[in-house]
């Protein structure tokens, strides 16, 4: 039924499946995070679940790898709650060693030690490195402020050392608290949605383009006006608009219409969508301890306000604090 679908709606491929969509905004990051990657410094690159944020760093680090006028590396550690700044020396050794001798790389167990073989290391590789760092968001300020100190020693070996930072909105948020400005205030930070938020009916125009098999089929023969907007009035990343959008072909298949009405699409969003704990995790706030911490209230408080227990003053307290970062849940709740 999947192939019948897409030939129904004279699609060459699912809306998920999609390339890469550019705003004008989306290509000034792209520049400025190279050319701060070529001259050194710590970096930040911070979207909401969804919003493009590995897809640009892969293909900035792709680019890089072709143009090899700097060494690349990343750290592949899964859950960064527990990255230590040995994982992240761990995953530059890996990177930067000869490919015939990361089967035996080991840390040294004195500090001293493993700061010279980076540094070697390096002066080895005879270009400057810039490591990449995904779902950053989790990585704990010490292990930050570890990393800045060996940033700041890279010079030593001739040639400069930058780090890219991907995460949730929560990673901008954790570094422009005062108690990490140690490290906060050295970032360059750059934030993804809102060149999307401006864009999302370009995205849908854009989207069917990208996918049709039949270039000479209209937007509008394919999904109407209405829809378009109830699906830019209700979702806020590419991910989410390109797997409503698919869904939404499958489902107007499987009932015989042939258009992407309002009504479908109404029917397929999520009644929880906006709610509050849906979108404290789409910015990073996935675990109650950050949401508690985020809300400076104790993890049973942070569990009765998102299940809707608390009312009065110290609800709206919380709420204070969350659209203070810019969630804005008046709409919301």
């Amino acid at each position: 039924m999947y192939n019948e679908a897409l030939e129904h709606f004279k699609l060459a491929k699912p809306f998920v499946k999609a390339g890469y969509f550019e705003t004008p905004q989306y290509r000034e990051i792209y520049t400025d995070l190279k050319r701060i990657i070529m001259m050194g410094g710590i970096v930040s690159l911070t979207g909401m679940v969804g919003s493009g944020k590995t897809t640009m760093l892969q293909r900035i680090k792709h680019e890089l790898d072709q143009e090899k006028k700097i060494s690349t590396a990343q750290c592949l550690t899964t859950d960064k709650r527990k990255l230590s700044i040995n994982n992240i020396i761990l995953a530059l050794y890996y990177d930067l060693s000869p490919k015939n001798s990361k089967a035996s790389i080991s840390i040294p167990n004195q500090n001293e030690s493993k700061e010279r073989l980076l540094l070697d290391l390096i002066i080895k590789r005879k270009s400057s490195v810039v490591l990449f760092i995904d779902e950053a968001h989790d990585i704990h300020g010490q292990t930050l402020v570890a990393l800045k100190r060996i940033i700041e020693i890279a010079p030593i070996s001739g040639y400069h050392l930058s780090v890219v930072l991907a995460g949730h909105p929560k990673l901008r948020n954790s570094l422009s608290k005062g108690a990490m400005e140690e490290i906060g205030a050295r970032i360059e930070m750059f934030e993804i949605d809102t060149g999307f938020l401006q864009n999302r009916e370009k995205y849908i125009d854009w989207l069917v383009k990208d996918c049709l098999a039949d270039k000479k089929v209209k937007l509008n023969d394919v999904i109407s006006p209405d829809a378009i907007t109830l699906i830019t009035n209700h979702l806020v990343t590419p991910l989410q608009i390109s797997r409503i959008m698919t869904d939404a072909v499958m489902q107007a298949y499987k009932i015989g219409e042939n258009i992407i009405s309002a009504d479908l699409i109404s029917s397929l969003l999520k009644a929880d969508l906006n709610n509050i704990d849906a979108v404290l995790a789409r910015n990073g706030y996935q675990q109650i301890n950050a949401v508690a911490e985020l809300l400076g209230a104790t993890q049973k408080e942070a569990k009765d306000f998102l299940s809707g227990k608390l009312s009065g003053n110290k609800r709206q307290e919380y709420l204070n604090i969350l659209n203070g970062i810019g969630l804005n849940f008046e709409k919301t709740v």
